[in-house]
């Protein structure tokens, strides 16, 4: 009984943690438009909320969401666990929120583990008004087992959603798909499916992670707002990702990997505007199918794999305050 109280307080702190993470978190900038995606609840259990049809807030990032059949409410893809989508804004395995700006033209690495090493190549503008770079992931490279997946947003200056701008290899081979929802490409436990007729993917490796990849562009209003000066050369196409991992290790690190690991403990600033993650230089490859960061776990044998996320396998999670906060519970 007192173990039971005492993981019932440890996943109230967590949970009260993560909420006031997230609430620190800069609000998504207002669109101009409205939101016109929509996402169904594709869990049977919950029979009053399966297969009921949502529109996504029009406030997320790309306009992309997923509806929690708890509450049979959409959320913002953006806000859960894993995400990693605008200037680059994270929220990390621990739920909590925070920014890593990177450089303009970098890879970085994102996750490194015993047999999952996964690098994003930033492009970005010079803000002469800051220290630093206003950045964006056009890219993803990731290493597993011995094959390398990649995925990117090739880049063009006026943005028609109706144009398939995704990039996708396997081994260095284009994968081709249909330009249609559900169309699919699989072998050897790997399978990459179209979200949507174009520009949002999602990939999964059995036993290994899932990524979901959607293609989106500044828009004006965003530049306008933000001052990021975007030219009608280049609308700065790159992606917002979502990451699921299934057995990652006790010592996965990595800008996003270390908030999955054991002893992890958020350093960053949860009380300002935008909590920014350092460490720059340790995070930072010389390529982007390179495994060189300092902190990179690849290969390395005889680490113990560990359910990634195990402690918040059972939340259910939802948005409120137009994606400023998480509320997850058991």
């Amino acid at each position: 009984m007192a173990g039971a109280m005492v993981r019932i307080s440890a996943c109230a702190l967590l949970l009260s943690t993560m909420v006031f993470a997230v609430m620190a978190a800069q609000p998504y900038p207002k669109h101009p438009v409205p939101n016109n995606k929509k996402s169904k609840c594709k869990v049977e259990k919950y029979e009053k909320c399966y297969d009921s049809e949502h529109v996504c807030p029009r406030n997320c990032p790309g306009g992309d969401c997923v509806v929690d059949c708890v509450s049979c409410k959409p959320i913002c893809k953006c806000d859960l666990p894993g995400a990693v989508c605008q200037d680059p804004r994270f929220i990390g395995g621990d739920g909590i929120t925070f920014y890593f700006h990177g450089k303009k033209d970098h890879d970085f690495c994102l996750v490194s583990d015993s047999n999952l090493h996964i690098n994003a190549r930033f492009i970005g503008r010079r803000n002469q008004n800051m220290m630093r770079d206003f950045t964006w992931v056009q890219s993803i490279g990731a290493i597993f087992d011995s094959h390398k997946l990649y995925i990117g947003a090739l880049k063009t200056s006026t943005w028609d959603d109706s144009v398939d701008r995704l990039a996708v290899t396997v081994d260095g081979e284009p994968i081709e798909l249909p330009l249609s929802a559900g169309a699919k490409w699989e072998t050897n436990g790997v399978s990459i499916a179209r979200s949507r007729n174009t520009n949002s993917i999602t990939v999964e490796v059995e036993g290994n992670f899932k990524i979901t990849a959607n293609v989106v562009p500044i828009t004006e209003e965003e530049s306008r707002v933000h001052n990021y000066g975007i030219t009608q050369e280049d609308c700065f196409a790159h992606l917002e990702l979502g990451f699921k991992f299934y057995s990652l290790s006790k010592e996965v690190n990595g800008v996003l990997g270390q908030t999955y690991g054991q002893d992890y403990t958020s350093k960053v600033n949860m009380s300002a505007v935008m909590p920014v993650m350092g460490g720059t230089r340790k995070f930072l490859n010389s390529a982007l199918f390179s495994t060189d960061c300092s902190v990179s776990r690849f290969g390395l044998g005889g680490i113990e794999p560990v359910t990634a996320g195990s402690e918040f396998a059972g939340l259910e999670c939802g948005s409120s305050m137009e994606g400023r906060g998480i509320v997850c519970k058991k």
